[in-house]
């Protein structure tokens, strides 16, 4: 029987678990406070369907059927018949508290609570529920239609049925689920982000251009794109905020934000999304 799914968040990584689990055959709900961004959302998802459709990876009948099983809500009441809730907002920890503290409140008995978190704390996150055997890590990779993995995270209380039915679910929506354990940042930002934030400490001391640092990963290690690029294609405030989390979490001064990182975020250059990061697009 397919999950009934609920996704909190209507930005980059939930659009794209929503397009996800939809083309799966599964009833989705995409839930957020704006109604435009649930617009812009549907409008993206209808898109990158599209591109799909062109590549011959998806047959038309397929897009509109995908499409046909989403639904959109700005209350979070709407999880009330969800038997999977997958938590997709902005990466800050009070916030996620007061979404699992209603998501607590609203949603069903057995329903499955995931948090797409790219760092914060599962066993916290779970401490301010009723419920922590069903909250569990679910860390889909950008952009979500075409990334592999998802990292799984169990938290202290998450019990084998909630893993096994999270795991169920990625490889069910086409993806690799990885277990990994609750540590801040848990294994792809632990080691992603203290590169992306020595390619900032590099260009903020002189010792290369922006262009020149991907160039040198990307020809170097053979990576598909620079650490900078990617930066911005992720975001610089989420890049921050996923450093932040890790710095206070690990209390290590290794993964203690750039100063230029920062200073970028305050003045607004959020990488692709804001049209400059290192680079301008």
């Amino acid at each position: 029987m397919s999950d009934r799914i609920a996704v909190i968040g209507a930005g980059q990584m939930g659009n794209g678990i929503v397009h996800v689990c939809a083309v799966a055959g599964h009833d989705v709900t995409m839930i957020d406070v704006s109604q435009s961004a649930l617009d812009k959302a549907r409008a993206t998802i209808e898109k990158n369907l599209d591109r799909q459709v062109k590549k011959g990876a998806l047959a038309e009948e397929a897009k509109a059927a995908a499409l046909a099983r989403i639904s959109t809500s700005t209350t979070i009441d709407a999880v009330a018949n969800a038997t999977f809730v997958i938590e997709s907002a902005t990466e800050n920890v009070e916030l996620k508290h007061r979404i699992f503290a209603d998501v607590d409140r609203l949603a069903p008995v057995g329903a499955v609570l995931a948090t797409n978190t790219s760092s914060i704390s599962i066993t916290e996150i779970a401490g301010r529920v009723q419920r922590p055997e069903f909250v569990i890590g679910m860390h889909f990779m950008n952009p979500v239609p075409v990334m592999q993995l998802v990292e799984v995270i169990r938290g202290l209380a998450t019990s084998d049925d909630t893993t096994a039915r999270t795991v169920a679910l990625a490889r069910a929506v086409g993806k690799t689920p990885v277990e990994v354990n609750d540590y801040p940042g848990f294994v792809a930002n632990r080691i992603l982000m203290p590169m992306i934030n020595e390619a900032v400490y590099c260009v903020m001391e002189g010792v290369g251009t922006p262009e020149a640092i991907d160039q040198v990963m990307k020809l170097g290690m053979n990576h598909p794109m620079g650490p900078l690029m990617l930066a911005d294609f992720i975001g610089l405030d989420t890049c921050l905020a996923i450093l932040e989390v890790m710095h206070h979490g690990h209390g290590d001064p290794k993964y203690r934000p750039c100063p230029l990182l920062r200073k970028y975020v305050a003045q607004g250059w959020l990488g692709k999304k804001s049209g400059r990061g290192f680079h301008t697009y």
